[in-house]
């Protein structure tokens, strides 16, 4: 049964939904009923419908009109796309980050990535997965264009189950720290062309991690 939260909001819903089905407790072609989640989540039927509409656009359910929500299976195509534009987007970020970031902000940023450090030595998984949402974010917002901002959040708000799931493989917290300190590094000493290579070549190795956690 789904773990009830109080005051649950639709990312959390989303949240739970997508490990779930990621984690295979949610099989394709399984229903997913509105009522019977609101039930199990003591929410109203809104927070559902928004969790299930921002699945749908990670393409982990199906939605037709006046029909019930379907697990999907997810579009490895559809995928590769994401992952595609992804890498691209964060990578203007990172490059605009090395120019445009204040020196309060990179300094943020370094003591950010020096927090993350003691947390990959303790192994804690979920305090990594939340901290690596603040570290992208920081570089969004550094890029200072907030429509570029915006539209990498949407993408990878589409990508973030994904994104999550791959740091269940073996190793991975490191490795995506390493990755990490080199796009910091980059953007400290303002290698514009650097700090675009490194995140994207962060984001291509993310893309292989899920693929290695999907395939195991």
């Amino acid at each position: 049964m789904l773990k009830k939260l109080p005051h649950t909001s639709a990312e959390e819903i989303r949240r739970q939904l997508a490990d779930r089905i990621i984690g295979g407790g949610l099989k394709p072609g399984s229903v997913l009923d509105e009522s019977q989640l609101a039930t199990e989540f003591s929410v109203s039927r809104t927070p559902i419908r928004e969790a299930l509409k921002q699945l749908a656009a990670s393409g982990l359910v199906q939605q037709k009109p006046h029909s019930r929500t379907i697990v999907a299976k997810p579009d490895t195509q559809a995928l590769t796309g994401m992952f595609e534009l992804m890498a691209h987007l964060e990578a203007l970020c990172a490059e605009l980050c090395a120019e445009r970031m204040s020196a309060a902000e990179r300094h943020a940023l370094e003591d950010l990535h020096a927090r993350m450090s003691g947390v990959v030595s303790g192994g804690d998984r979920l305090a990594y997965i939340r901290l690596n949402e603040m570290f992208h974010n920081a570089i969004y917002q550094g890029s200072h264009n907030s429509y570029l901002e915006d539209v990498t959040r949407q993408t990878r708000q589409r990508l973030q189950p994904f994104r999550r799931a791959q740091f269940s493989t073996l190793g991975r917290l490191a490795r995506s720290h390493a990755e990490h300190g080199q796009v910091v590094e980059a953007i400290l000493r303002g290698g514009r062309s650097e700090a675009a290579e490194f995140m994207r070549a962060h984001i291509s190795l993310v893309e292989d991690a899920w693929n290695e956690f999907a395939s195991g």
